[in-house]
């Protein structure tokens, strides 16, 4: 299983700033780069460190190695764990991630009509992976400021004691019904293989011991469909069955993939 790394990064230049130092970087093989929206779900205790920063970017590299001078020199914050990913899945990726952010006409499914369905009261918060009226709001702006392009949700989940496979028949769910049909895809999953480090300018946190269970990036083809799935009272049953009996402890972050600059589009700005 090869190993990568995945960061969340805070960075103290612009996205296309990054990006070209990233391309910069030649030892460094980006699998997967998004710029970071907000939090969906925070962590209830474990990397507290999280809290402490906004955060710009998640990036996932192949390799466990740290971050080339060209892009460390653009960070201002680093929270990082090694992650084991099955090389099936990295695998021709970035193909089958194009296809997903960019899908032949027709392939899309329909909403579902949950949202118009959605009953009173709202629940008061999105900590269980439900459509707080706060997160209804957040989506209805996102949609109006970014549009109707794909979107990446960053999971990173510990398990409660002997309840994986709890949480596997969630997963088998997701993929076969509740979220398949919503255009759902987890895209990305794979074991945490170590502490998560933790590092700015005025403080640095090792993890004492490995936390984190495992990470997914689950795609949904608009944010639109990612709220239909939760509103539902099918994904809603899954959820409060399987999913949040079986998690100690989770997160869960909105981004979109980002693309770095083409080998045309760097020579075209010297």
């Amino acid at each position: 299983m090869p190993v990568c790394t995945l960061h969340l990064l805070s960075i103290k230049c612009s996205i296309s700033r990054f990006l070209e130092g990233l391309v910069n970087g030649k030892e460094l093989r980006p699998v997967i780069v998004a710029k970071v929206h907000r939090w969906v779900i925070i962590p209830s205790f474990l990397s507290l460190e999280l809290l402490r920063s906004k955060w710009d970017v998640v990036l996932l590299l192949e390799g466990p190695f740290g971050l080339a001078s060209t892009v460390q020199e653009l960070v201002e914050e680093d929270w990082k764990v090694e992650v084991g990913v099955p090389s099936r899945i990295l695998k021709d990726f970035a193909q089958r991630n194009q296809a997903l952010l960019y899908p032949t006409p027709g392939s899309v499914p329909p909403l579902t009509g949950a949202l118009e369905k959605r009953h009173s009261p709202a629940p008061s918060s999105a900590q269980d992976l439900e459509l707080s009226d706060e997160l209804l709001e957040w989506i209805n702006k996102f949609k109006a400021a970014e549009g109707a392009g794909a979107v990446t949700m960053l999971n990173i989940l510990a398990f409660k004691e002997g309840m994986k496979s709890e949480y596997l028949k969630y997963g088998q769910a997701f993929s076969e019904s509740v979220g398949v049909k919503r255009g759902g895809n987890a895209k990305l999953v794979g074991n945490i293989l170590s502490p998560s480090h933790y590092t700015s300018r005025t403080a640095s946190v090792d993890g004492q011991e490995k936390q984190w269970d495992e990470f997914a990036m689950a795609h949904y083809p608009t944010i639109s469909h990612f709220a239909d799935m939760i509103a539902s009272k099918d994904y809603q049953e899954v959820n409060h069955k399987h999913r949040l009996p079986s998690l100690k402890d989770t997160l869960i972050i909105c981004a979109t993939d980002l693309e770095l600059p083409s080998v045309q589009e760097r020579a075209a700005k010297l």
